[in-house]
């Protein structure tokens, strides 16, 4: 049943990101590991002999840890995706470098090593920049080239943070740092740090997005090597903003909207700590704003550092009206906290890929729409057809599981709430609920194990008209994480959980009425 969830200042400005790195990974997330042993139809393990709790159709990093996503690049037919690596995060030393990992559909994902690597320079480690292809040979590496725009910061200080530069000519397998000068150096201020460049053919120049403390800065180039600072986005009220993200992109009725966002951590206004963005006009360089609050693609606890990027089809061509995203599951307030490190020898799951589309409110403005990438649906591997469900209380279901997807329509005359206990225990004790109640949607993970020792970040909200009588949800459950999709994806709530593995157990609820969950079909996959 939905809970209420405290609200308090997350993770002060003055602390860096960097410093979270520094602390032990080896036991940190012993408090989290069940004791008990797995029911044998769960297929798992007790602990002592070897269980898993590697996501079963989530990209996981192979060992060690990983952060931020960084954009995927379109290179001979396939997505190349980099993200945050670090090769000596179990020996507490802090420090990523760039690894790739490559896709052609963007659910299997076959691991290239590490393609930008870290203290190769005076600089030290890398951060979150992004790669583009420079097919016009603008930066003079060669057209094709793929070249690498980063935030380093020589000696670890806040106040040193700058960008730089590094190109591959092999489609970007390996890099060559462009020297150890900066391509943008620091002005003197904290945050200067996550560049994200996109081409802008109309004007022939390339645009960068840096993300400077409450402000976006804009910036222009013609060569990727100089860059001139053009304007400034400034909001404050929800922290310190970082993985700028600038695109546009056509909804189905045809309007053109350039879109701005920024991960973010609202939690003390008792906004997400996700993925915050605006609609807007861009003329080339100012964005402005069609609302001074931003929307918000995830209003779970853990959908941080996302990016958003193009989708193609099998011969390249961009699809202008719809976008692919990915996010890092996880959260800076408790990013060492995880049993995978213990069992798995990792730290480090991403959000499924998503399919973004602008879509026409009813009010007349526009919104992201997200639904999983359909690439999901090739790997299906077992359906569960359970056809319509008529529940008046609890009914649990003749069915087990630890890693799948559940799709429902809940529809009613008059109740007060409905929604679906998910990972539920065998004595009903545990489970992660999932629903609307009254007026809002949520996903509670209270009842389960999760890393919010707090107890204040446990229940997501969005709004929900219960006069409606009728509610769309699709549910990814994986072994450490919920993604709950609304009505269409209007709505996303992504959550890290750690469910104990004997914990397989699905059932059905209502509050103050009845209910019929309609068209119920669970499918698992096989990655």
């Amino acid at each position: 049943m939905p809970g209420t969830s405290g609200i308090s200042p997350g993770i002060a400005s003055g602390i860096s990101r960097r410093s979270l790195f520094a602390g032990s990974a080896a036991g940190t997330a012993a408090a989290l590991l069940p004791t008990g042993t797995a029911t044998a139809d769960s297929g798992t393990k007790s602990v002592a002999s070897g269980a898993s709790y590697r996501a079963a159709y989530h990209f996981t990093v192979p060992d060690q840890w990983k952060n931020d996503p960084q954009r995927p690049v379109w290179i001979d037919g396939e997505y190349r995706y980099y993200y945050l690596y670090n090769a000596d995060y179990f020996t507490g030393a802090v420090g990523t470098a760039w690894r790739l990992a490559t896709t052609t559909d963007l659910v299997s994902f076959t691991d290239r090593g590490v393609a930008v690597p870290k203290d190769t320079t005076p600089n030290g480690d890398l951060w979150s920049g992004s790669a583009v292809v420079d097919t016009g040979n603008t930066a003079g590496f060669g057209a094709g080239a793929v070249v690498v725009i980063v935030t380093m910061s020589p000696g670890g200080g806040t106040d040193r943070q700058a960008q730089y530069l590094y190109y591959s000519t092999d489609g970007g397998l390996t890099f060559t740092n462009h020297g150890t000068a900066p391509v943008l150096a620091n002005p003197g201020v904290a945050d200067f740090r996550d560049p994200k460049v996109i081409r802008d053919e109309e004007r022939g120049r390339w645009v960068m997005t840096l993300a400077e403390n409450d402000k976006v800065g804009f910036y222009h180039s013609g060569d990727l090597k100089s860059w001139t600072y053009v304007s400034g986005f400034v909001h404050g009220g929800i922290g310190v903003l970082e993985c700028p993200d600038l695109f546009r992109i056509t909804a189905g009725d045809g309007t053109v909207k350039w879109v701005l966002g920024v991960s973010a951590n609202g939690k003390g206004s008792g906004l997400p700590n996700t993925y915050a963005y605006w609609t807007g006009s861009f003329d080339g360089s100012t964005f402005t704003a069609e609302a001074s609050d931003p929307r918000w693609l995830d209003h779970g606890w853990d959908w941080y550092g996302a990016v958003t990027f193009e989708k193609r089809s099998a011969s390249g061509a961009v699809d202008a009206a719809a976008r692919y995203a990915i996010a890092w599951v996880n959260n800076w307030d408790y990013a060492n906290t995880t049993p995978t490190i213990d069992c798995d020898g990792f730290n480090g799951t991403d959000s499924i890929v998503r399919e973004i589309t602008l879509k026409k409110a009813s009010d007349n403005t526009y919104y992201l729409a997200s639904q999983p990438v359909a690439g999901l649906d090739s790997y299906v591997s077992r359906t569960v057809n359970l056809g319509d469900v008529a529940v008046d209380g609890t009914k649990v279901l003749d069915y087990t599981g630890i890693s799948y997807e559940v799709t429902t329509e809940i529809t009613w005359a008059q109740l007060t709430g409905a929604g679906l206990q998910l990972r539920r225990s065998p004595d009903g004790g545990r489970h992660i609920d999932a629903g609307i109640y009254s007026n809002y949607a949520f996903l509670n993970r209270r009842n389960t194990v999760n890393a919010d020792t707090s107890g204040k970040w446990q229940e997501s909200h969005t709004p929900f008209n219960p006069s409606a009588g009728t509610v769309k949800l699709r549910i990814l459950v994986d072994r450490t994480s919920v993604e709950m999709f609304v009505d269409d994806g209007r709505y996303v709530h992504t959550s890290q959980v750690f469910p104990y593995l004997l914990d397989t157990r699905l059932a059905l609820f209502t509050i103050g009425g009845s209910a019929v969950f309609r068209n119920t079909v669970i499918r698992e996959f096989s990655v």
